[in-house]
C-alpha cells in the first residue's frame, strides 16, 4: 500500500540503466527554453518598469537609448555565456567556471550567491504572481494571500519531485500564452502609435542636446542613463540558468544549449525593449496600485472591439494574467538550477555529499527540498510582501555574472598563443565583464542600506558554513589517505607459479562478504579485521559494491559505463590481493541510484547463492559523534546491517576510527 501511494505521489520510479533513460528525461530546446529561460522573460513584467520609473518624466525620452541599450545588453550576455556552454559542456555554470578558471574560493562565492539568488528567485517570483493575479480576485482572495503563495510553493515542490520535464510539460501553456499575448501587444503598440516613431526620435536627440549642452552636461548625462540601466539589471536575471542547467538538456548538449540562449534572448530583448520603447511611444502614465504593463495594456487594447464584443478587456486580463502565472514557471529556474548548483558544490566537498544524491525519479530531491524549505521560510519572514523581497533580489546573480565573465577573460588571455580567434571571444567576455560590474556596483550602492545588506550576509554564512563542512571532509580525507597510505600498498609477494590458482569461493564453505565501495585502506582494513576476529575460519572471500549512480555520474550513456567499469575493476583488485594472502575470492555488484536498497538486493541474492556467508561492512567512527557529524555522513552501514539482521542474515559493522 505505502509502495502505491507513493508512486501515485511521485510517479514510477526511473531506471538508471535504461538505454533510452536520457532521452526521455532531458529537455529540447524549446522546452529549455520554457523551463529555463521563463526566469528571464518574467523580468520583463518588472525591469522595464524600474527602469523608465527611474528616468523620471524630466528624462522619460532617454528610454529610447535604454531600449536599445537593454536589447543589446541582453544579447551581449547571453553570447558570453554561450561561450561558457562551449567551454564547460558538462554545465555547472557560474560556479564551475569560477572554481575551474580562477579558484576553488571564487567558485565558493559565485556557487554561494547563486544558491541564494535562487532560493530568491523562488519566492520573488511566486509572491509577484500572486499578486498580479490579485487584481482580478475577490477581496477574500488577498486576505488568504500568504496561505495561497504556501501552497502554490508546496505544488511546486510536488511537481519537481515528480521530474524535471514533467513539471515543465505541465507549465508549458501558461509560458505560450504569455509570449502570444505580449508579441500581439507590442506589435500592436508600434502600429498604433506608428507614426509617432519618427516624430518621438527627432525630439530624443533635440532634447539629448539640450541636456548635454546644459547645466547637466555630458556627465550628467551619462549619470542618468547608467542610474536608469542599472536600477532595471532585474531585467537580465535569469540568462545564466542555460549554462547552469545545462545537463538536463538534450544531446548534443552544447548545441540545444546555445540554440536555447538564442531563443531566450531574442525573446526577451524583445519583450524588453519593445515594452520599454512603448512606454515612451504612448507616454505610459504612472498609476498608483498598478502595474506599468497594466496601464499600457489598457492603452493599447482597451478600445478593441469585434462583433459588438469588447475583446480589448478580454485581451488586457489575459495579457496580465499571463503575467502573473509566467513568474510561477519562473520560479522552476530555482527549483532546476538550484538543485544543480548544491550538487556540483557537494561533489566538490563544499556541501553535504548527500545533495549528490538522486532520488529513485532520478532528479536531486535533497536539494529541491532545501530550496523549496528555505524558500518558504524567508516567504513567511518577509509575509509574502513583494517590495520586501525585491531589496533582496539581483545583488547576487550579478556577482556570479561577473566572476562568470572575469573567469572566461582570464582563460582566453591565457590561451592567446594557442587560440587564434582568442581576442573576439575575449572581447565578448570583456564587455560582458564591464557590464556586469557596472551593474552589480550600481545595484549594491543603491540597495544596500535599503536591505540588500541581508543578502550579502546572507550569502556570508552560506560561504562559512560550506567552509566548515570543506574542512571537515578534509579532515576525514586526509585521515582515510594515512590509511590508504598504510595499507593499499601492501608489500605481498605475488603467489608461487608451482602452487595451484586460487578459483572462486566455494558455495559449501564459510564465506566472508565484504561491503567495499572503492579499492581503498576502508576496505582492505576490513579483510584484516575478519581475520583477527575469527582467525581461520574464512578462506573464502566475496567482495561486493554498488556503482553508486550519483548527479556527478548520471551525465550520459557513456558515463554509466565507466560507472560499470570502475565499480567491476575496484572489486577485481580485492580479488587479486586476497588472492595474494592465500585466499579464494570472487565478487559480485549492482548499478543502482540508492546504495541502501541496492545493497540490500546484492545481499538477497548473495545469501541465496551462498548458505553459510556472514557480511561484513566497514564504518567510520568519530570520537565524539555530534549533529554535526551526522549530517555530514551517512548511517548507510548501520542500516543496511539493520534489513539484513531483520531478515535473518548475518552481518557485522566493523569500526574504523578516523578522527
Amino acid at each position: 500500500m505505502v509502495e502505491k501511494v507513493r508512486e501515485l505521489v511521485f510517479g514510477k520510479d526511473k531506471n538508471p540503466l535504461d538505454q533510452d533513460v536520457f532521452h526521455k528525461l532531458s529537455l529540447v530546446a524549446f522546452l529549455a527554453w520554457v523551463g529555463l529561460g521563463a526566469d528571464g522573460l518574467s523580468s520583463s513584467a518588472y525591469g522595464p518598469e524600474e527602469t523608465y520609473k527611474a528616468l523620471g518624466a524630466q528624462y522619460h525620452h532617454i528610454a529610447l537609448y535604454l531600449a536599445i541599450a537593454v536589447a543589446a545588453t541582453v544579447f551581449i550576455i547571453s553570447a558570453s555565456y554561450s561561450q561558457v556552454i562551449e567551454y564547460f559542456p558538462t554545465g555547472g555554470g557560474g560556479y564551475v567556471v569560477a572554481s575551474k578558471l580562477l579558484h576553488p574560493v571564487a567558485g565558493l562565492i559565485s556557487g554561494s550567491a547563486l544558491i541564494v539568488d535562487y532560493i530568491l528567485t523562488i519566492n520573488l517570483s511566486i509572491a509577484a504572481g500572486v499578486d498580479a493575479i490579485a487584481d482580478f480576485m475577490p477581496p477574500l482572495f488577498t486576505a488568504y494571500k500568504l496561505w495561497i503563495e504556501v501552497l502554490l510553493m508546496i505544488l511546486l515542490i510536488w511537481l519537481n519531485m515528480r521530474g524535471i520535464k514533467e513539471s515543465v510539460q505541465t507549465l508549458l501553456p501558461i509560458f505560450m500564452v504569455f509570449v502570444g499575448t505580449h508579441v500581439v501587444l507590442i506589435l500592436a503598440g508600434l502600429v498604433g502609435h506608428g507614426d509617432q516613431i519618427i516624430p518621438v526620435v527627432q525630439a530624443t536627440f533635440k532634447e539629448t542636446h539640450e541636456i548635454i549642452g546644459g547645466s547637466t552636461g555630458f556627465w550628467g548625462f551619462l549619470v542618468i542613463f547608467f542610474t536608469a540601466y542599472s536600477l532595471g539589471g532585474g531585467t537580465y536575471t535569469g540568462i545564466e540558468a542555460v549554462s547552469n542547467g545545462l545537463m538536463n538538456l538534450r544531446e548534443p548538449r552544447v548545441q540545444t544549449g546555445k540554440r536555447t540562449m538564442i531563443y531566450m534572448a531574442t525573446s526577451l530583448a524583445f519583450t524588453a525593449g519593445g515594452i520599454l520603447l512603448l512606454y515612451m511611444l504612448w507616454d505610459t502614465p504612472v498609476v498608483k496600485d498598478e502595474t506599468m504593463n497594466g496601464t499600457l495594456a489598457k492603452a493599447v487594447f482597451g478600445t478593441w472591439t469585434a462583433g459588438g464584443l469588447e475583446i480589448g478587456k478580454f485581451l488586457v486580463t489575459v495579457t496580465l494574467l499571463s503575467e502573473g502565472l509566467l513568474l510561477f514557471i519562473a520560479a522552476q529556474t530555482g527549483f532546476i538550477d538550484g538543485p544543480n548548483v548544491l550538487s556540483n558544490m557537494a561533489v566538490d566537498s563544499w556541501m553535504p555529499h548527500r545533495f549528490a544524491n538522486l532520488s529513485h525519479r532520478l532528479v536531486r530531491m535533497n536539494g529541491i527540498l532545501v530550496m523549496g524549505i528555505f524558500s518558504l521560510i524567508i516567504l513567511v519572514i518577509a509575509k509574502g510582501n513583494v517590495d520586501v523581497m525585491i531589496l533582496l533580489y539581483a545583488i547576487n546573480v550579478y556577482i556570479t555574472f561577473s566572476l562568470s565573465q572575469l573567469s572566461m577573460c582570464v582563460h582566453w588571455w591565457q590561451a592567446r598563443h594557442d587560440q587564434k580567434d582568442w581576442f573576439r571571444r575575449f572581447s565578448i567576455n570583456g564587455l560582458g565583464l564591464t557590464l556586469t560590474s557596472i551593474i552589480l556596483v550600481a545595484t549594491v550602492a543603491a540597495k544596500f542600506l535599503e536591505g540588500g545588506c541581508v543578502t550579502i550576509l546572507l550569502t556570508t554564512l552560506l560561504i562559512v558554513f560550506c567552509s566548515l563542512v570543506r574542512h571537515h571532509y578534509k579532515g576525514v580525507q586526509q585521515a582515510l589517505k594515512r590509511l590508504d597510505e598504510a595499507l593499499v600498498n601492501l608489500p605481498l609477494p605475488d603467489r608461487d607459479a608451482s602452487e595451484p590458482a586460487l578459483g572462486p569461493c566455494d558455495k559449501g564453505k564459510p564465506v566472508a562478504v565484504i561491503m567495499v565501495e572503492s579499492y581503498n585502506g576502508l576496505g582492505i582494513h576490513a579483510i584484516f579485521s575478519v581475520q583477527k576476529l575469527f582467525g581461520n575460519r574464512f578462506q573464502d572471500f566475496l567482495f561486493v559494491s554498488i556503482g553508486r549512480v550519483d548527479s556527478s555520474k548520471f551525465k550520459g550513456a557513456e558515463e554509466m559505463d565507466n560507472l560499470r567499469k570502475n565499480t567491476e575493476d575496484n572489486l577485481k583488485k580485492y580479488v587479486e590481493l586476497a588472492h595474494k594472502m592465500g585466499y579464494r575470492a570472487d565478487y559480485r555488484y549492482l548499478v543502482d541510484i540508492d546504495v541502501i536498497a541496492g545493497m540490500e538486493r546484492l545481499c538477497d541474492q548473495v545469501a541465496a547463492e551462498f548458505p553459510d556467508a556472514t557480511f561484513f561492512s566497514g564504518k567510520l567512527i568519530f570520537a565524539k559523534e555530534s549533529l554535526w557529524s551526522g549530517l555530514l555522513h551517512n548511517q548507510t552501514s548501520l542500516e543496511i546491517q539493520r534489513r539484513l539482521l531483520f531478515k535473518g542474515i548475518n552481518m557485522m559493522v566493523v569500526p574504523v576510527r578516523v578522527l
